[in-house]
């Protein structure tokens, strides 16, 4: 795409996102709501400048700026759930952008990849996570980024996402790894110098999760931690991967991208499917250990949410052309 296509786009999919999360500006407040109060945290973060209140400072970071700019000016407005809905809508605004450009790569039309970014903006996790002041936003771009830089061949550009993808969610870096290594894997031929910036992002990512850490407290951080992935304990493993499965959540975002996205599979990047997939697992068996229930879908979707719907869009529009055809 040219640099005004770009930028027409990312603004474009900017205010799509900031209309679909506008709901936490005047109707609710997502940190008040029984469940979790990761939302509350970060706009805690956003807030005070000294806060530690997590270990995922990134997104709370980018929205400072804004909370500034909005502090005392945004009327009804809370200034800091502004800040944090502006940052999340440019980020997942730049991830629309990125699918748009990875459907061009491997050889979709524009109209195709158009429909797959708005696909995705669409889908019930979008909204009611990545746009409700959580940090999975950043999550989803730098893991967007690092598939799309592996269909390009730019190897070289993985560690780079390393830092912003570990410090948005320490998820990013096991998922990151594990999608690039299986995408090696199914490379023909394998180049031992692609590996290498594999292990760059390993290290890099790994150093952030653990400054991350370190910031808020490495200790405590790390027995909290520990102490939540030890919840499936109490319903077994087994159990506990039935209940992710089975989670409301999962089916209000899948239950519609799942069957019609495998319908086009086969005829996507098979390097793209097996690492989406291996990844997808590996994603699911932590959740299983953490007995995430439906909050496991979010990192489910932002792995396998850009392919399955570009596959949903090219299906969709085969469909109609057949349609026509007849």
């Amino acid at each position: 795409m040219s640099l005004r296509d770009t930028v027409l786009l990312g603004v474009l999919f900017g205010l799509i996102c900031f209309g679909l999360g506008y709901s936490i500006l005047n109707r609710y407040d997502p940190g008040k709501l029984g469940g979790t109060s990761d939302a509350a945290d970060y706009c805690e973060m956003v807030r005070d400048p000294l806060s530690i209140a997590s270990y995922r400072p990134f997104v709370p970071a980018l929205a400072k700026p804004f909370f500034w700019a909005a502090d005392g000016r945004s009327g009804s407005w809370d200034p800091a759930l502004f800040g944090m809905l502006a940052s999340t809508s440019i980020l997942t605004a730049a991830t629309a952008v990125v699918i748009v450009a990875i459907g061009l790569e491997i050889g979709f039309t524009y109209p195709v990849s158009l429909l797959g970014a708005l696909l995705f903006l669409l889908n019930f996790d979008v909204m009611n996570w990545n746009l409700a002041a959580y940090v999975d936003s950043g999550e989803a771009l730098f893991l967007t980024l690092t598939v799309w830089s592996l269909i390009v061949g730019r190897w070289y550009l993985l560690p780079l996402w390393a830092f912003p993808g570990s410090l948005s969610k320490e998820t990013f870096a096991p998922f990151a790894v594990i999608l690039a290594f299986v995408w090696w894997l199914n490379e023909k031929p394998r180049r031992p110098v692609n590996l290498l910036w594999i292990l760059a992002l390993a290290a890099l990512s790994g150093v952030a999760v653990l400054l991350s850490f370190s910031s808020a407290g490495f200790f405590a951080g790390s027995i909290h931690y520990t102490v939540r992935m030890q919840q499936y304990a109490k319903v077994g493993f087994a159990h506990a991967v039935l209940r992710c499965l089975t989670a409301h959540e999962f089916w209000y975002t899948f239950m519609w991208l799942l069957p019609l996205g495998v319908w086009r599979l086969r005829s996507m990047d098979r390097r793209w499917t097996w690492s989406v997939l291996c990844t997808f697992v590996l994603a699911l068996l932590m959740g299983a250990y953490n007995d995430a229930l439906g909050n496991t879908t979010r990192a489910l979707f932002n792995i396998s949410g850009p392919l399955l719907s570009l596959s949903v869009a090219a299906f969709l529009v085969e469909a109609g052309d057949r349609q026509r055809a007849s």
